[in-house]
């Protein structure tokens, strides 16, 4: 029995020994992972882009000669061009100026005395206020907007009628939009803008001429 209480004490021995020298070695467990952390989405930053889309409006003028009334109707058409802006994010709030030009399809086709008032191209420099829900931004705009007039006049009593293009730099544009993000770079948008050039004098004739329109249009836009 002696023998046998030696041989267990002796072997308890051993394990004990064992379990120490194993509890010294390096673990076989790889390194902890350093934890990825998103970046928060932001709308701070330079971007460029493109727009298309419709406008439709109205012509303002008044009377040539002593026989008539110009009564063109209304213009519309396609426009189409790009834009460059900045914007600043503060929280939720989103600042912005925006510059964009259009080439323009707007015209009202010629009446039966020959009239026709077109407009091939305007451009705007507006700021941006804006909401941002992450990707998502509403916005309201509004600045200066710029364009050409160009007006065709059949004869009317002592005015022997002509044509003449008329640059408007006078005008205002108001509007909104809703943009979104689909990329940290990629952002895509819709936007709608009320444009009035102002109207100007036209044949030295103290008839002045002018348009409004409503510009409906998409974009997309690459943020820097």
């Amino acid at each position: 029995m002696k023998k046998y209480l030696l041989a267990s004490v002796a072997a308890l021995g051993i394990v004990a020994a064992g379990a120490a020298s194993a509890a010294d070695l390096p673990s076989r467990k790889g390194p902890v992972v350093a934890p990825v952390y998103v970046p928060v989405f932001t709308w701070t930053g330079f971007y460029v882009g493109v727009n298309a889309g419709y406008a439709w409006g109205n012509v303002n003028a008044g009377t040539f000669g002593t026989t008539r009334t110009v009564n063109i109707g209304d213009l519309d058409g396609f426009v189409g061009g790009g834009q460059i802006g900045y914007n600043y994010q503060m929280g939720q709030f989103v600042l912005g100026v925006e510059a964009d030009i259009q080439g323009a399809d707007l015209n009202t086709g010629s009446n039966s005395f020959g009239d026709r008032v077109r407009t091939d191209y305007f451009g705007t420099v507006r700021a941006r206020v804006g909401l941002a829900f992450d990707r998502f931004l509403p916005y309201v705009t509004g600045g200066w907007a710029y364009g050409n007039v160009k007006t065709t006049i059949g004869p009317a009593g002592a005015f022997a009628g002509g044509s003449t293009d008329k640059s408007h730099t006078g005008g205002y544009a108001v509007g909104a939009g809703l943009e979104y993000a689909f990329t940290n770079n990629w952002t895509a948008k819709v936007e709608y803008l009320y444009v009035d050039l102002g109207e100007k004098n036209v044949f030295d004739s103290g008839v002045k001429v002018g348009t409004d329109f409503s510009v409906v249009r998409a974009g997309l836009n690459y943020k820097f």
